[in-house]
């Protein structure tokens, strides 16, 4: 009894956690397409402040605070008990927090509302492991820039300084080193010496391959490049898979083996019987054939 009782609590899913298989999927399929609006729906609020008579403001104030509730409750409906997680309980704060109370007359908040409003933020943060994802790339994508910048900078502020009049200040080397690396080139800043240029080359390969590292996060996160899930599963209806799966699977086995010696025996009496029957023909041949007979 108490092992049953273990095994029955050991199936129940912890809290925060699917409550089954099928919750597990539609959860990842619902993260995969609400990136982006929750996204938006955490960024533009804090460009666009709904005021009264900007109908756009407000019409995207109440749609954003729309995205977070729903969000909330599909993860509500889909998770254990997750208003009980430290994350559920933010979320509900959040939602009734932001709530579009702006829209009752004589309301209003002021800087709480930014304020919340930067909490949204945090939530992607907290609970997004795609966006977890993309920010801990860029942030190492923006040290390795930062990095480049500083060093490269540097590097053709004492080759160019001595000789070439358009890296007058250190801050001239820094425009430079960020103009080449974002590969926008506008030459109104150019290196003259080899080292210089050598310098240049450097800080443009960088910055490619830092380009092309962002452009595959990016696409990564929005679902724009397929995902790698391994090598393919193979198709449980195919009869030549299950044909090659049969001899592990004892029971099948078996019973293949006694109806083809069944089929043999069967064929042996044939044989057996066949035989018989040609030596009493062969018999009677030979009473035909004896001289008298007949």
């Amino acid at each position: 009894m108490k092992a049953t009782e273990e095994g029955s609590a050991a199936a129940i899913p912890a809290r925060g956690q699917p409550r089954t298989a099928a919750a597990a999927a539609a959860l990842a399929r619902y993260d995969r397409r609400a990136r982006l609006p929750i996204i938006l729906s955490a960024v533009l609020p804090l460009i666009i402040a709904p005021q009264q008579g900007n109908w756009v403001a407000v019409l995207i104030g109440v749609v954003s605070w729309l995205v977070f509730a729903v969000d909330f409750f599909v993860h509500e409906r889909l998770l254990v008990n997750f208003l009980g997680t430290k994350v559920g309980k933010f979320d509900l704060a959040i939602v009734v927090l932001t709530a579009p109370w702006f829209l009752i007359a004589g309301a209003h908040a002021g800087g709480f509302v930014v304020i919340l409003r930067l909490a949204r933020l945090s939530r992607l943060l907290i609970a997004t492991k795609g966006v977890k994802r993309l920010f801990a790339r860029l942030g190492r994508v923006t040290i390795i820039a930062a990095a480049v910048l500083f060093v490269g900078g540097t590097m053709a502020y004492f080759a160019e300084h001595p000789t070439n009049p358009e890296f007058a200040t250190f801050g001239d080397a820094i425009w430079w080193a960020t103009v080449t690396l974002t590969t926008v080139g506008y030459g109104d800043i150019v290196p003259i010496t080899t080292a210089g240029r050598i310098d240049a080359t450097f800080i443009m390969f960088m910055g490619v391959a830092l380009l092309g590292l962002l452009a595959g996060s990016l696409a990564n996160f929005f679902g724009l490049q397929s995902q790698d899930n391994g090598p393919p599963q193979p198709n449980p209806n195919d009869p030549v898979l299950a044909a090659q799966a049969e001899p592990h699977q004892p029971a099948t086995a078996n019973e293949a083996v006694l109806a083809e010696l069944a089929d043999l025996r069967a064929e042996v009496r044939q044989l057996a019987d066949l035989r018989e029957q040609l030596a009493v023909i062969s018999r009677h041949l030979t009473k035909i054939d004896e001289p008298g007979a007949g």
